[in-house]
């Protein structure tokens, strides 16, 4: 007989009725394999009438009787099926269960045949009410084939030592059935109960991993905007003054002002381009880390005027496509704070050094430098932008701690400002440096 493991409300240590339904365990765990039970039914029932044909009582009580058991199919389909399959252990599961003892027990009296019966009755009462009074129906439903013989017989009747045996059998292996019931059905709503859990752990692991995503994301952009967009059309905003201040005075050099914040607007494009694509930066498509920051300097000395050096120290090697643009973001960031807070000052040093299991960019300015607040908690810079100061040193300091590097900010006031990132190839040398 399969009975579902979740057809009754029974708590977990016997505490009374699970208030759960089965819907708490999704759609299909009331009903999965109740099918089964419903063949096993019908089966029961076949068995039993066809029984009742070859009995040997009265055409009249054998028709009674199987009028009485037929009547239980209408009696488990529109009631007793629901409460199981839900669980209820209500009124309405009190009323079904004595209703279908009732049956059983006018079936019982008119044609003892109908006792077979039981195999169905004894499972939908164990399920149908909680143990202890699914147990006193169980013991009066098999004490009653044994009550009918002696009620036949007007006094004891011999043949009713016959028949006890078999009742008390019957007794026996119906507590047995139903505390086995019990006990299963408890286990398996709560393994469903489990699962369902599990389940919505793991909707709120996605949910919470998709948000994680999309902040990371957020974030990512946001680097590449800062170091890329916002400093381009900073530098535009710069020249395109600097070229309207010359346009009467001195008209050459204003041309050649807008033409360099030409160039700077097609590389801001492809940048955008590039990196709303995901693809490499232009500058590092066709050549080296160094050459990309050496065009970078000088566009910063086309810009500003100042005096920029860039020089390049042990023996150069290919590199991470992540450690590449890390560095090259960084040079970045660092010529865009020269742009901003560097006035004043005349020169820029840029060092780009290659080590066995390391790479290191420094930029150092001689400007008139600035407070700096070094606690990890609180970097910040000088830009001062309502409500972005410290971004960009922010953005670059994440860049270079995610492939597991650190960046340093040395300034004061008066004393210039160095930067100086440091990026081990240990971790990620592995990767192909065309990556």
């Amino acid at each position: 007989m399969h009975i579902h493991p979740e057809e009754t409300q029974a708590g977990p240590k016997g505490e009374g009725p699970d208030p759960r339904t089965a819907a708490d365990y999704g759609p299909d765990s009331g009903s999965r394999w109740f099918g089964l039970w419903d063949g096993y039914f019908a089966i029961s029932y076949l068995v039993t009438v066809i029984l009742l044909f070859t009995s040997v009582e009265s055409q009249a009580h054998r028709a009674l009787s199987v009028g009485a058991l037929t009547l239980m199919v209408p009696w488990y389909a529109g009631l007793g099926r629901r409460l199981m399959m839900n669980r209820s252990k209500d009124r309405r599961s009190v009323v079904f269960s004595v209703g279908l003892f009732v049956l059983f027990a006018t079936a019982g009296l008119l044609d003892l045949a109908a006792s077979f019966a039981l195999f169905a009755v004894v499972p939908m009462l164990m399920m149908s009410l909680s143990t202890p009074p699914a147990i006193v129906l169980v013991v009066l439903a098999n004490v009653w084939p044994v009550t009918v013989v002696w009620l036949r017989g007007g006094e004891f009747d011999p043949h009713i030592l016959s028949v006890l045996p078999i009742s008390l059998l019957g007794i026996a292996l119906s507590v047995l059935l139903g505390l086995w019931i019990t006990r299963v059905v408890r286990q398996s709503a709560d393994r469903a109960a489990l699962i369902g859990e599990l389940r919505r752990s793991r909707e709120r692991e996605a949910r919470l991993s998709h948000q994680a995503g999309i902040s990371a994301e957020r974030e990512r952009l946001a680097r590449e905007i800062h170091d890329t967009l916002a400093q381009s059309l900073t530098s535009i905003i710069g020249l395109v003054q600097a070229a309207d201040s010359d346009v009467v005075a001195h008209p050459e050099r204003a041309r050649s002002r807008l033409g360099l914040a030409g160039r700077v607007a097609q590389d801001s494009l492809a940048e955008a381009r590039g990196f709303v694509s995901a693809l490499t930066p232009p500058p590092l498509r066709e050549s080296s880390l160094v050459q990309a920051v050496r065009r970078q300097a000088d566009l910063l000395q086309e810009e500003t005027g100042l005096v920029v050096r860039c020089t390049a120290r042990g023996e150069e090697q290919p590199l991470p496509m992540a450690v590449s643009v890390v560095l090259l973001r960084s040079a970045q960031e660092a010529f865009a704070n020269v742009r901003k807070h560097a006035r004043g000052a005349r020169r820029v040093e840029v060092l780009v050094a290659y080590a066995p299991d390391a790479v290191r960019l420094v930029v150092r300015d001689d400007g008139p430098g600035f407070a700096v607040d070094t606690s990890p908690d609180a970097p910040r810079d000088a830009e001062g932008d309502g409500g972005q100061s410290g971004f960009g040193l922010r953005g670059m300091r994440a860049r270079v701690e995610e492939i597991g590097g650190m960046a340093e900010v040395s300034s004061g006031p008066g004393t210039g400002t160095v930067i100086e990132v440091l990026v081990p190839l240990g971790p990620v040398g592995q990767e192909s440096a065309g990556e």
